[in-house]
């Protein structure tokens, strides 16, 4: 999977917006408003999920192709390098990435997303 795969992927998800918020190479894809997943488009080999803490800590103990991301809180955010991961993982943990920040939002939002 390459970061243009990774980039539709997400887009394709209800209610998701994409952003250069912290500079011109970092992309932030949003649900409601709040970050699911950010990578660097020049780096182009890692994405950076968010995670219940207990599982991304299993998680980095499993796979060396799994560390805490770069600058954000590392008991709730990995970072995946995707050129050891299989793509069916990667998906999986944006996926629950995803819904992990979206059942997070309050009920209005879900319910004006849910109606796009």
């Amino acid at each position: 999977m390459n970061i243009e795969q990774l980039r539709i992927f997400c887009l394709s998800k209800k209610g998701v917006t994409e952003s250069f918020p912290f500079d011109e190479t970092t992309l932030v894809f949003k649900v409601g408003n709040k970050m699911f997943a950010l990578m660097n488009i020049d780096e182009n080999t890692k994405v950076a999920v968010k995670c219940n803490p207990e599982l991304a800590i299993e998680l980095r103990e499993k796979y060396d192709f799994i560390t805490g991301a770069y600058h954000m809180n590392k008991k709730h955010w990995n970072s995946i390098n995707i050129n050891f991961a299989e793509d069916s993982f990667i998906k999986q943990q944006i996926n629950n990435s995803y819904e992990l920040v979206f059942n997070s939002l309050a009920k209005n939002k879900k319910n004006e997303i849910n109606a796009e």
